[in-house]
């Protein structure tokens, strides 16, 4: 589902909640909407650290085909989350890196991780 920053905020306009509930669920749900995706995480995740093109990155996902790839990086990068940086070469260079929006968004998916880690698996040591 492709949507860019305006049509998430005029959503969150005519959002059907009431507005005691639509004052924080907006952020929350904006927020949701640019990160599904199948491979959305996963590829936020691969970019962590340095930029990587998109054949390395075809690598790196397992049974990622090359539409829905594009696909979603296009959409992270119209969301601010990654930044496309294209080479004037030949053959053509593309690399992808994190944004500092996207770098943010890096300290949510360490929360996410804690909190699965604490209250999705059960470790040996907990029982």
């Amino acid at each position: 589902m492709k949507k860019n920053l305006k049509t998430l905020q005029d959503e969150c306009i005519s959002c059907p909640f009431p507005d005691e509930v639509k004052d924080d669920m907006c952020y929350i749900c904006s927020t949701q909407q640019i990160i599904r995706g199948k491979w959305k995480l996963l590829i936020i995740w691969l970019l962590r650290k340095d930029p990587v093109r998109f054949s390395q990155l075809q690598r790196k996902i397992p049974n990622v085909k090359q539409g829905p790839l594009t696909s979603q990086l296009k959409e992270l990068v119209e969301s601010g989350i990654v930044k496309r940086k294209s080479y004037n070469q030949v053959p053509p260079k593309v690399e992808y890196s994190l944004t500092s929006k996207g770098r943010d968004f890096l300290k949510v998916m360490a929360i996410m991780h804690s909190w699965a880690k604490e209250n999705l698996f059960i470790e040996e040591n907990r029982l």
